[in-house]
């Protein structure tokens, strides 16, 4: 179902929980009244039906269970009664979680040379997030793991399928730039130029990073559910489109792949 009031897609839902899509550019719960918890709460709250289906606490409200950059669209998870939240957030914590986003990066990123056409990127991250000319970020860094994989290109664009191993702020963005390919649009790890290119020339003024799905083992349920984006964002598609030399994707990751 979808929420024609305010656009935001919802994937499923339950007793304690529901998944939603987020859009670029809105926080998840930074500002209060201007962020995906605020715009949800009231929807809920006046609509019986998914009141009654997750059974929702106004006590608590809706709360994430996991980090989604405001600038990052795609798929969440929130969770609208304590018990719930603790239930999914040891999932996370024990890495039950998979977590796979769909990136569109600046340049040719090479095939990688692994079995299956997976590569890993495991360079270390600080706590913090980075910047530009030191994505790395400062003092103490952990080792940090993305798979990844690539799915198409253009003459300019490398579009690439990824997992999150690990958990740090930016970790995708970061790991990109570590690899000198920039995510498209990046403010914080991509160039000025670029961005002003993209703003000027094509019409582009987002983060080409969109949480494409996440399996996760809902209460009750006798299996892990993979809840899984309609479409990679058009807005993404359309600059490889309008790319020389493109090749656009004719077929997105499907639920039997997530699972593998």
């Amino acid at each position: 179902m979808t929420t024609d009031l305010f656009s935001i897609p919802i994937l499923g839902a339950d007793q304690g929980w529901l998944v939603v899509e987020k859009p670029s550019g809105l926080s998840v719960q930074e500002e209060r009244g201007q962020c995906l918890c605020s715009v949800l709460q009231p929807l809920i709250e006046t609509d019986p039906n998914l009141r009654h289906r997750i059974d929702y606490d106004p006590r608590f409200g809706v709360h994430p269970v996991h980090r989604l950059d405001r600038e990052t669209s795609g798929v969440i998870l929130l969770a609208c009664q304590p018990e719930t939240f603790t239930y999914f957030a040891r999932q996370f914590q024990h890495h039950k979680v998979l977590k796979r986003y769909v990136a569109l990066l600046h340049g040719e990123l090479p095939e990688p040379d692994v079995e299956q056409g997976w590569g890993l990127w495991t360079w270390p991250l600080s706590k913090e997030a980075g910047g530009r000319f030191h994505p790395e970020g400062p003092g103490r860094t952990i080792p940090c793991e993305t798979r990844f994989r690539v799915l198409r290109r253009s003459a300019h664009y490398t579009l690439i399928e990824c997992d999150l191993l690990t958990g740090r702020k930016h970790q995708i963005r970061r790991h990109a730039r570590l690899a000198g390919h920039a995510v498209v649009g990046d403010a914080r790890y991509g160039t000025p130029r670029s961005l002003k290119f993209l703003r000027d020339e094509m019409g582009f003024t987002r983060l080409a990073l969109h949480s494409f799905s996440l399996q996760v083992q809902p209460p009750r349920a006798g299996a892990p559910r993979v809840f899984q984006s309609a479409a990679i964002p058009p807005e993404i598609l359309r600059l490889l489109e309008e790319d020389q030399g493109n090749e656009v994707p004719d077929g997105l990751p499907g639920k039997e792949e997530l699972e593998a």
